[in-house]
């Protein structure tokens, strides 16, 4: 089924989590919703993997969960961003900026989803369950729902189960996911946002802004430690 807003029967599903907000709550959601198969994490070099991966297997672990990491080292060897291992400098300031885009991990989503939906048949899951959220920025082309129908259909059709794509999220933003996730008890300290991965949030960077962002439009205490806590950037103004 690739239409999001339709209501879907309960079913066995894989859920990709990143240890991140977006896919923590999905898990959450998905359990409340359906049976999760199997959790799916992705360790592809990405500067904030190693802050953020251990945060998935918590949440897979106190759910009961089964809990698989797939690595794509290839990734960061031969793609070229600023998000992964050996790119450059994250940048600061708001995520809808343009430097955003030197973040973009080509076809990032692609790879992942490709991935989980041969292990969802192989496990004998109906569906795949992933944190696309409607304040997802055009400037990551995976992230846009014209993709997201696509893949759908190619999942759907690439597969004997017929595979679905379910993306609960897709009619909220950041700020609903939130509200959200603290009605499911998710607990948003045992999360990462964080693209420079250091020893807390630094609170500057684009993934930091949107969280803090996000608590704010929930009216939510924001549980999070950030190194910079100081004004949030104006967002830009459309081009």
């Amino acid at each position: 089924m690739d239409d999001p807003a339709a209501t879907v029967v309960p079913m066995q599903v894989v859920v990709l989590c990143s240890g991140g907000m977006d896919s923590v709550t999905a898990l959450y959601w998905a359990r409340a919703e359906h049976g999760v198969a199997a959790v799916v994490s992705f360790d592809y070099g990405a500067k904030h993997n190693a802050r953020e991966l251990p945060f998935a297997a918590e949440h897979a672990g106190r759910l009961g969960l089964r809990h698989e990491v797939v690595r794509l080292d290839f990734m960061a060897r031969l793609f070229t961003s600023h998000l992964l291992e050996g790119g450059g400098a994250i940048p600061d300031g708001h995520y809808e900026a343009a430097t955003m885009r030197q973040t973009v991990v080509p076809f990032r989503n692609a790879i992942m989803l490709a991935v989980a939906t041969g292990l969802a048949e192989s496990i004998g899951a109906a569906g795949l369950v992933i944190a696309a959220h409607g304040g997802d920025h055009a400037i990551y082309p995976d992230c846009r729902e014209d993709f997201m129908r696509a893949m759908g259909e190619a999942m759907r059709h690439g597969t004997h189960a017929g595979i679905a794509l379910l993306r609960p999220f897709i009619a909220t933003d950041k700020g609903g996911i939130v509200t959200t996730g603290a009605r499911l008890g998710v607990d948003f300290a045992r999360t990462w946002s964080c693209y420079k991965g250091g020893a807390v949030h630094c609170g500057t960077c684009g993934t930091c802004v949107e969280r803090r962002e996000a608590f704010l439009r929930a009216a939510l205490p924001d549980p999070t430690v950030y190194a910079c806590a100081g004004p949030l950037p104006p967002k830009p103004a459309p081009a």
